[in-house]
């Protein structure tokens, strides 16, 4: 008896949560979401599509594929739109976060925005709002530039701004072209430097594009933009304007296009595009799994001598570990990276 009334439980569609019980949610997901847009999109899957079903399998790989197709961080963007679907443009302006795409045929019961369910009243395209939110996005973008002063400060605006509408393939896309911007041409920070941050947001929960943040923070610091006794005050000036251009271009985005895109659902002349184009990004993920487990499991190994330089079994134990656990015996995700952090903190003192 218990064994149905379970079965039949979980076949019930889900309740439409709360404004509160969804910023909640998202606001947890901002502090717990580490390892960069895949970890954050496994989190994402595993809690919104798994065990609250908020939203299908099929419609949660509709709205990253088409992620994956913007310039900018895909796993704040993917956020944003659910965060829309499920309470309009507030419940996308307000949250942030902080496997494969395409076509899956796994099940999880009944969500509340399942392949069936029919069409949002919001959802719906319509011009009016489309012509409105344009016109108020570019007129914050331009009363920020015409309050920045000339230099160092609005530099950064026009720079990330740039960042932001060219650098497709998510956050791995924009490391590069952040670091050629930072270091080499305005000469913010060092080289050193920018490794160093980036080390920094690897262990932080929240996008990987925060290292915008930190190259906003360090150049506006060492630039001594408000003199030399303001360093803490130019520092947050930095940060913060580094970090409004950067993201509001992905707001834009998800709020400007998920309606044309919501009208595709199911659509295969819209969708195939938008899985291949998925699929190419899954590949350079891959790519760089590989290269920067490399790194790690062959510190010391050169382009000329790849195998060289000694094996850090260790670590590559760890990460078979890892793959085991997330893989086969689904375990969640942040309790495996805690549990690899914990090994590896015990194992550097040992050794």
């Amino acid at each position: 008896m218990n064994d149905q009334t379970t079965a039949h439980t979980a076949q019930l569609r889900p309740a439409h949560p709360t404004f509160r019980e969804a910023f909640l949610y998202w606001l947890k997901l901002g502090f717990i979401s580490f390892g960069g847009p895949a970890g954050q999109i496994a989190i994402m899957h595993q809690e919104l599509v798994e065990k609250r079903r908020w939203i299908s399998e099929h419609r949660f790989l509709h709205a990253l594929n088409y992620c994956m197709l913007l310039p900018g961080p895909e796993a704040q963007q993917l956020a944003i739109y659910i965060g829309w679907l499920l309470h309009r443009t507030w419940g996308g302006n307000k949250f942030k976060v902080g496997g494969g795409h395409g076509a899956s045929n796994k099940q999880y019961g009944p969500a509340l925005i399942d392949d069936d369910t029919p069409p949002i009243a919001h959802t719906r395209f319509r011009w009016s709002y489309l012509i409105t939110l344009l016109v108020v996005a570019l007129a914050l973008w331009t009363a920020a530039m015409l309050m920045l002063p000339a230099g160092t400060l609005n530099d950064m605006g026009e720079f990330f701004t740039k960042a932001a509408l060219v650098t497709f393939g998510g956050a791995y896309a924009v490391l590069p072209f952040v670091y050629q911007g930072g270091v080499e041409h305005y000469q913010w920070l060092t080289g050193t430097q920018m490794i160093d941050g980036l080390a920094l947001v690897q262990t932080m929960p929240g996008p990987l594009v925060m290292v915008a943040s930190f190259v906003g923070f360090v150049g506006a610091w060492t630039k001594e933009i408000f003199g030399p006794d303001a360093l803490l005050l130019a520092g947050f000036a930095g940060a913060s304007v580094a970090t409004f251009f950067t993201f509001l271009p992905s707001f834009v985005f998800i709020l400007a296009g998920a309606p044309l895109v919501e009208s595709t659902h199911g659509d295969l002349k819209f969708t195939a595009p938008l899985t291949g184009i998925t699929a190419a990004v899954v590949g350079v993920i891959l790519n760089l799994a590989l290269i920067f487990g490399w790194y790690v499991i062959f510190p010391h190994a050169t382009e000329a001598a790849p195998f060289s330089g000694g094996f850090e079994w260790f670590y590559a134990l760890i990460s078979v570990a890892a793959f085991i656990a997330l893989w086969k015996y689904k375990q969640d995700v942040i309790k495996v990276i805690g549990a690899c952090a914990a090994i590896g903190l015990v194992h550097t003192y040992i050794v």
